[in-house]
């Protein structure tokens, strides 16, 4: 029987102590185990700079568009529906800014355990 998953993208510190981007998938029905889930809202227009994410996290997209890049040129665009798994807690970072005229309202749900080698679906 095949499996049921959706995709998502994640944002990682590789092995060289850089950011970087890569398509993956979620497996469905299977429980994570979470710290919180927070909403947000940001202004349309606005970006943020040189960062780390604060800790590993989805980050799903309800309203806006952002451009996100990584300091060796790595690019996503995220769009509403978009799930991010925001897991580049330490080296060189990223930074946002939005693309259209809309705010960036999005859901965090801070994990509570640890996530899955780059490579490899999210279980």
């Amino acid at each position: 029987m095949a499996r049921s998953v959706i995709g998502c993208i994640r944002l990682f510190t590789g092995a060289d102590g850089r950011s970087h981007v890569e398509h993956t998938e979620i497996e469905l029905g299977v429980a994570r185990h979470a710290k919180l889930a927070r909403f947000e809202e940001t202004a349309a227009g606005s970006a943020l700079d040189w960062h780390t994410a604060p800790c590993a996290q989805f980050v799903i997209t309800l309203t806006g568009t952002l451009e996100f890049i990584t300091r060796d040129g790595e690019t996503l665009i995220l769009r509403p529906g978009d799930i991010l798994l925001a897991a580049d807690t330490t080296g060189t970072g990223h930074r946002w800014r939005l693309i259209d005229d809309q705010p960036w309202r999005r859901v965090y749900i801070e994990l509570a355990e640890s996530v899955p080698a780059a490579g490899s679906a999210i279980t």
